[in-house]
């Protein structure tokens, strides 16, 4: 027994002295660039902590805006910066993505302000969540980490156009690979799953970032999805169970200036433009969730004039009916063909449960008199066959 104690303690000690060689090994490449971002404007979602705050320092020779719900803590971020590269045009400005009125406030202020934007990174996100639900009635994981990030890009696409080249860079994670969409359910109000909402809403981000691809294929906007790794950062708060992992295994996790280099390589790196639309890990393209690639094709079939749920629609509509605004109600929208789709499966649905119901009267002797009377109704039907 002590044999076994001493050869574990021994294996554990070598693990911990090792450990930074093994993150450094799976850490994955380090974004290197010459690119010149003087006179370059960057709006970062999330970036007054964790990766969105070393992404905001490497790329502070640009003019940075570090968009965040707690403005005090942003600017805490801010001045550190500030203070470590010597530029001062990094400043501050308040989002709260669970708001569709703040999303709108930003992107409005940020117009006004800024004649172009030459990368937007969508950084900021909420993970393993009670189940609650945004100003607008979303479910929380959904409406900050996708729904969110979907109109503030489209708040400030046609400025990104003008200034191309640009980029989008959408943080996801290598968890969508267990996402589903569930259109169904998209609020959770039937089942939740904490976990699996966190999921749900990382594919959303990587179909969002393929049909944008192709929606602004020939315009100098490219976008793309990233997996940042296993980064210690404040995303597990949420998780008693995931902070704990999180302190006992932290020698072996990316530190946050590591789980910055994707998104920076996507931002940055030359010769990205052909890759349009696909998902980032480490500094690679890799195969996303076969799920997304299936419902991909479903949306390069899809009729033209009605745009899949994940994108937005053109004009005015994408500010508005996309969110799905009508009759006072907030609903997402659904092409027709899923639409019609989803109440063929609910009618079979509803008429399966209705055999099921018949079937179980008929063997449940106390419902004998219904049985009977349903007996009788089908016999009636057969002959009338």
């Amino acid at each position: 027994m002590l044999v076994v104690l001493g050869l574990l303690t021994s294996f554990l000690s070598f693990l911990y002295v090792t450990a930074p060689s093994i993150r450094k090994f799976f850490a994955g490449g380090v974004c290197r660039t010459n690119v010149q971002l003087s006179g370059k404007v960057v709006v970062i979602t999330g970036a007054n902590t964790g990766i969105g705050k070393e992404t905001a320092r490497e790329l502070s020779r640009a003019r940075v805006y570090i968009a965040c719900r707690d403005v005090l803590k942003g600017e805490s971020a801010a001045s550190e910066i500030r203070a470590d590269t010597k530029n001062s045009q990094v400043l501050v400005r308040k989002l709260d993505l669970s708001d569709t009125k703040s999303i709108r406030a930003f992107a409005e202020g940020f117009l006004a302000e800024e004649k172009q934007l030459h990368i937007l990174i969508n950084n900021a996100g909420v993970m393993l969540c009670p189940y609650s639900k945004t100003a607008d009635g979303f479910e929380t994981h959904l409406g900050v980490n996708h729904l969110g990030h979907f109109l503030l890009t489209r708040l400030l696409l046609e400025r990104l156009k003008e200034s191309a080249p640009a980029r989008v860079v959408t943080l996801s994670s290598v968890v969508h690979h267990a996402g589903k969409i569930r259109f169904h359910d998209l609020q959770g109000e039937k089942y939740y799953n904490r976990g699996f909402a966190y999921c749900h809403s990382k594919l959303a981000n990587v179909l969002f970032t393929r049909e944008l691809a192709k929606r602004l294929k020939g315009t100098g906007v490219t976008t793309y999805a990233v997996h940042p790794g296993i980064v210690r950062s404040e995303l597990v708060r949420h998780s008693f169970l995931l902070c704990l992992l999180w302190r006992l295994f932290s020698p072996f996790l990316k530190t946050t200036w590591e789980g910055a280099q994707t998104s920076l390589h996507c931002a940055l790196a030359e010769g990205l433009e052909p890759l349009s639309g696909k998902y980032f890990r480490v500094t690679q393209p890799e195969q996303h969730s076969p799920f997304s690639a299936i419902l991909g094709k479903w949306h390069s079939s899809a009729s033209p004039r009605r745009p899949p749920l994940l994108v937005a629609e053109s004009g005015k509509r994408a500010a508005g009916a996309a969110w799905g605004h009508e009759g006072g109600k907030k609903t997402l929208q659904l092409p027709r063909k899923q639409a019609k789709g989803m109440d063929e499966e609910d009618k079979a649905f509803k008429q399966k449960q209705e055999e099921r119901k018949t079937f179980q009267e008929l063997k449940n002797p106390r419902q004998e008199g219904k049985g009977k009377s349903k007996t009788a109704q089908m016999s009636h039907e057969a002959k009338n066959l």
